[in-house]
């Protein structure tokens, strides 16, 4: 695993380095949209023209009145030009709603530098390795950011967010985080009524996310390596974190959310039993995490990507009292309940409380507490790659790794090897490992020969 250095809003090397309260997320979330007036515009931008983008775009304009895109940014043009034709005949962007001009639309390693220039609000939808980059950019330009999960993909990504988080705290700017069930209503309820001791005292959790394959391009021969990595940037754990940054945050933002905590620690396993090719980056296909909370409460966390296997996406938390299904919002036991009210979309309802909070003068500020979800599952790769035993303060004070490469350019770009657990070392203070293993025990002397 390399050390580099983190990427400052320049693109060159930068040394290491107030969330809301919940009522008030929770307030926001069910209470109506405020309604600007018809000159309160906000101008919006979209880094990362994938599918992500493009759902995280529609949210935002359904979300609220006065809202414009108004610029566009990838890596690569040709994302860009497509995405562009294709949103101009999208439903959703409709009419004035779709401000983009062909003059509008950037591409190449500072991308995000133009967009951000041109708008008052920048959703960050590029692959995951770059986010710290470009959120740092957005926050010091005087711009609010939606950023989507994961904020970062390495215990060094993860400090500078939460050093950009408090500089948005300083500067009065909005950091709203793609974990959208934050802002379901059925879910914020069910955490309530937890919070209130209706499953009585937490004893232990579940939460999966087993899905199957997902999408791959053919890398042509005129890709470098480099292109080949970002057009493929989920394979590839500098860009994306692996699947369980990637995607199983959503399940540990919500176990944090529950214990109102950070993991202690964690320990796990896993490996690639289907994506064996060299193509398939240097990613896993599954993994096993046991985590440990204050007070000595362990969950259990397993996630994993394969063709033609069993595919299941939830949460279970077990108390005294009973078992709350948070995502489903239901409650079985001594107080047994569900919700059946209406559900709003929370992917369009996070895009309303953004800019609701931004026109009420009171932003959202998610950045610090996405950065520690993050982090709790960097924790959980970290292990398993490891098989090491990995405590959270550890991990998120010393821990020096850093993916991020050095120099961002198309070339050659070669990367780390699959993760071997029992090999492949933590990097840290001075490379010391936080839980040495035991030593063995002394082997019994052999029998003397009669």
């Amino acid at each position: 695993m390399r050390t580099n250095a983190a990427p400052d809003s320049s693109g060159s090397p930068l040394a290491a380095a107030t969330a809301a309260s919940a009522a008030a997320v929770v307030a926001a979330a069910i209470s109506p949209v405020v309604h600007a007036a018809g000159s309160d515009v906000l101008k919006i931008g979209l880094v990362g023209c994938g599918g992500r983008g493009t759902a995280d775009l529609v949210g935002c304009v359904k979300s609220s009145p006065g809202v414009e895109v108004w610029a566009l940014g990838d890596l690569f043009k040709d994302r860009v030009t497509g995405f562009y034709e294709r949103a101009k005949a999208m439903k959703d962007l409709a009419g004035d709603r779709f401000r983009v001009t062909p003059e509008r639309c950037f591409s190449g390693w500072d991308n995000h530098k133009a967009v951000i220039e041109n708008v008052d609000l920048v959703l960050l939808t590029e692959p995951p390795g770059f986010r710290p980059m470009h959120m740092r950019a957005a926050i010091e330009a005087g711009k609010h950011v939606f950023a989507e999960k994961p904020v970062a993909v390495d215990p060094t990504g993860v400090r500078h967010v939460i050093d950009t988080a408090k500089m948005a705290g300083e500067k009065n700017l909005a950091i709203v985080a793609g974990t959208q069930t934050r802002h379901q209503a059925s879910a914020i309820e069910t955490v309530k009524r937890i919070h209130d001791g209706a499953i009585g005292e937490l004893r232990t959790g579940e939460c999966y996310f087993l899905t199957g394959e997902l999408w791959y391009h053919q890398p042509t021969p005129e890709w470098s390596e480099m292109e080949n990595q970002c057009r493929n940037w989920y394979y590839y754990t500098w860009l994306c974190g692996d699947h369980i940054v990637e995607q199983h945050v959503h399940q540990h933002d919500l176990m944090n959310w529950v214990f109102q905590a950070t993991p202690v620690k964690c320990v796990g396993t896993g490996g690639r039993q289907t994506r064996t090719d060299p193509k398939w980056g240097n990613i896993y296909d599954h993994f096993a995490i046991e985590y440990e909370y204050p007070g000595g409460v362990r969950i259990s966390s397993l996630c994993r990507q394969a063709r033609g296997t069993a595919q299941r996406v939830d949460t279970v938390v077990v108390g005294s009292k009973g078992t709350a299904f948070p995502a489903s919002g239901k409650i079985t036991g001594e107080n047994a309940w569900s919700y059946d009210k209406e559900v709003p979309d929370p992917t369009v309802q996070e895009h309303a409380d953004l800019i609701a909070s931004i026109r009420a003068g009171k932003p959202i500020n998610d950045g610090r507490r996405i950065a520690e979800t993050s982090m709790t599952s960097i924790l959980g790769r970290m292990a398993a790659y490891t098989g090491r035993e990995i405590s959270f303060k550890w991990g998120i004070e010393s821990s020096k790794l850093n993916l991020f490469p050095e120099k961002l350019e198309f070339g050659p770009h070669p990367v780390d090897p699959v993760a071997q657990p029992g090999k492949t070392p933590l990097v840290g203070e001075g490379e010391v490992d936080p839980n040495p293993p035991r030593p063995a025990p002394p082997k019994k002397p052999k029998e003397a020969k009669k």
